[in-house]
């Protein structure tokens, strides 16, 4: 799917990006918005009814606590001197650690984006009390994340073990922005791309990103209805787009949980970080 780069934004979308990666509390701006950002006045017309529950963390701390408590089927751990082996030291470990945390926090709340957005799509339009957006204080923000890896620039084996973690959008490839981080080790996420899908598979089975996926559901009705009106409201982008929005919507509601249950099994397999630098990646 096209997206607009953070670097090549301008403008009011540059602006609703600084405030995406300080409300989310992560060093980036999620392919979903990236995308939106690519379809003139899309992304500032959603911004602007759906801001208020984001600016009052009402939208997060609702995902978050929804997220908690997933109990997902672990991987066996791996050791530091593996780490190593697949070319990854004390710097490499520590930032491995941080991208996982980073797609843990951000994707409940882009699950809850994506289905307030879902309401405006199907025509409906905010007409509540309104949120105090005042007072919330996002958490400390997560520290720079890599680059997302290019696959153009990989070989053909590197390639093809990110594409293997791919799923498909509007009949392209889409490999989540998780795995084209850690595309950065690629033995690491060689070693990846043979141990976690299984364990996505049987977490899909069990039910745990339709848990969440239902969880974050139940949440929307309400923060929906006490959005209050905007004040200005731009023009609504022409509705014969609302289709294929609706269809990127629907892929990304299949990686975002995909990308908690992912991120949380990657983390824990890795060694106790107590023993890790506090360094950042070069």
């Amino acid at each position: 799917m096209p997206e607009l780069s953070e670097t090549d934004a301008s403008g009011e979308i540059a602006a609703i990006y600084a405030e995406i990666r300080r409300l989310w509390a992560v060093p980036y701006v999620s392919s979903m918005q990236r995308h939106l950002a690519t379809r003139p006045g899309w992304l500032e017309w959603v911004w602007t009814a759906l801001r208020p529950a984001f600016a009052s963390g009402r939208a997060q701390e609702a995902a978050w606590r929804a997220a908690d408590g997933l109990e997902v089927p672990p991987l066996d751990p791996i050791s530091r001197d593996a780490l190593r082996v697949w070319d990854v030291d004390a710097a490499g470990e520590r930032v491995i650690r941080t991208v996982c945390q980073a797609f843990i926090r951000v994707s409940p709340v882009n699950l809850v984006f994506s289905g307030l957005l879902q309401r405006l799509l199907q025509g409906e339009r905010p007409h509540g009390p309104g949120l105090d957006t005042s007072a919330w204080q996002p958490p400390p923000a997560l520290a720079r994340l890599p680059e997302m890896v290019d696959p153009a620039g990989q070989s053909t084996h590197e390639r093809a073990v990110m594409l293997s973690l791919a799923t498909v959008m509007a009949d392209q490839p889409f490999v989540p922005g998780l795995y084209r981080m850690l595309a950065r080790w690629p033995r690491f996420l060689g070693h990846v791309a043979t141990v976690l899908p299984p364990r996505l598979d049987r977490a899909a089975a069990g039910g745990l990103s339709l848990s969440l996926c239902e969880r974050i559901d139940a949440l929307i009705p309400a923060i929906f209805s006490e959005l209050p009106p905007p004040p200005v409201e731009p023009p609504v982008p022409r509705s014969s787009e609302f289709a294929s929005v609706l269809d990127a919507l629907a892929t990304y509601r299949t990686t975002s949980p995909e990308m908690v249950i992912a991120g949380r099994l990657i983390a824990d397999a890795l060694p106790s970080s107590e023993t890790a630098p506090e360094t950042a990646f070069a």
